[in-house]
């Protein structure tokens, strides 16, 4: 059977990451194609991929006019920039891999769907979370008994002081008309997760939450626009400084350093730092994403869930609590227990992932993604795909009804 062949709308992070399943299983899968609008990111790929020149663009548009060449399409541009390509590409007919969420308008995401239902073709949207070693063994425990019938799930995102500080602050997801919402950007994995592991329609939802610390008005006295020229910065835990060149002095040129310059030395990063938006103080930028939120949950049948998001830890993964009728589970990605109330007695389950390839990550969802999709494709078999059109399109239905709730302060019903 040959490969899988793929061509890829957007070659940041996301999308050479998803690639980079071609480069360790040319049997599987190669990319014939990449469109990128940055000249670095476009040169690279298509280096790294032996591209050749007639089949690399600078927009997805200019790859998607030319006649269909290849199988399938990774779908990685901005969040505000998949509905369009989406469409186009199904209605060329390409396999579509789509990076989360779908888009940040509900009507842009049932446009999506509706497109590639139309087209008949093969669509998985990027939950990675449903593709963990951790979530099987846990789904696997749910369904032989291991708690009874669930009543209740807890489920924490601790996105890690740092992190926010880089994506949602300074970075791209940091302003909701440049992107999304955060419970969109970020934590539409966590409700997409919970249907799943649930198995149940969720019906009605609440959700509080608000930007309260990382803002103007929280700004220190004496602290000044950029780190570069701050007094307090020693002592401010959102230092650019700290986070971006510790790594380098450290020798971790890797993310998040390589995306706030490709010039990834230290003098790279300090002229970065200098003139760019990663060096801004986190309390003097354009953000206006929520730093924490919490949603509350009603499944069919009675069962409830809460989550928690949060950008004030220490990152780490994510940490859930399951109760149910004949016992408790509870995991944080790496390992699950389960406390038997008929035995008193506590199981403990390893399922920590070690893998550090970029393809490793989201505790080797990346990897598990990609390798069902592409199985998908090649067998022509939507069934292996864990993250189809319509239950993608329910979870972010959930994610737009938690929004409504916490901006209008009431109970939404999804639908």
């Amino acid at each position: 059977m040959p490969p899988v062949s793929l061509v890829v709308a957007g070659a940041g992070g996301r999308g050479s990451g998803y690639a980079g399943f071609a480069l360790t299983h040319p049997d599987r899968a190669k990319v014939v194609g990449v469109a990128e609008p940055r000249d670095h990111y476009r040169n690279t790929f298509a280096a790294e991929h032996s591209i050749p020149s007639r089949a690399v663009f600078t927009s997805w548009e200019e790859l998607a006019a030319q006649p269909k060449m290849a199988d399938g399409v990774i779908i990685a541009t901005q969040d505000r920039m998949h509905a369009e390509p989406a469409v186009a590409f199904a209605e060329k007919g390409y396999q579509i891999l789509l990076e989360k969420p779908m888009a940040p308008i509900e009507e842009d995401c049932r446009r999506i769907v509706a497109a590639v239902q139309r087209a008949g073709v093969l669509f998985a949207v990027c939950h990675v979370m449903r593709y963990t070693n951790y979530t099987r063994v846990l789904k696997h425990l749910l369904a032989e008994g291991a708690v009874g019938k669930i009543m209740s799930i807890q489920h924490l995102e601790p996105v890690g002081y740092w992190h926010q500080a880089h994506s949602f602050v300074r970075g791209n997801w940091r302003n909701e008309a440049l992107s999304s919402p955060m419970l969109l950007a970020k934590s539409c994995h966590d409700l997409d997760w919970l249907r799943y592991v649930m198995g149940l329609k969720c019906l009605r939802v609440s959700s509080f939450g608000s930007l309260t610390h990382l803002r103007a008005d929280q700004k220190p006295a004496g602290a000044a626009d950029r780190c570069l020229d701050c007094e307090i910065e020693p002592r401010c835990p959102y230092s650019a400084k700290k986070l971006y060149l510790g790594m380098i002095r450290d020798n971790q040129p890797w993310w998040p350093v390589d995306v706030i310059t490709t010039d990834l030395t230290e003098a790279g990063v300090l002229e970065a730092l200098r003139t760019g938006p990663y060096g801004r103080c986190v309390y003097a930028c354009d953000n206006d994403v929520v730093d924490h939120q919490v949603v509350n949950l009603e499944f069919e049948g009675g069962p409830t869930a809460s989550f928690t998001m949060t950008a004030f830890t220490q990152q780490r993964d994510r940490e859930t609590r399951i109760f149910g009728t004949h016992g408790e589970l509870s995991g944080n990605g790496s390992e699950i227990k389960v406390f038997d109330f008929v035995t008193d007695k506590t199981r403990e389950i390893d399922v920590h992932s070690s893998d550090a390839s970029i393809l490793g990550g989201h505790g080797g969802g990346d990897y598990g993604l990609m390798d069902s999709f592409i199985d998908a494709v090649a067998k022509r078999d939507p069934s292996l795909v864990l993250s189809g059109p319509e239950e993608s399109l329910e979870t972010h239905l959930m994610v737009f009804a938690a929004e409504r709730a916490r901006r209008e302060g009431r109970v939404v019903s999804v639908n």
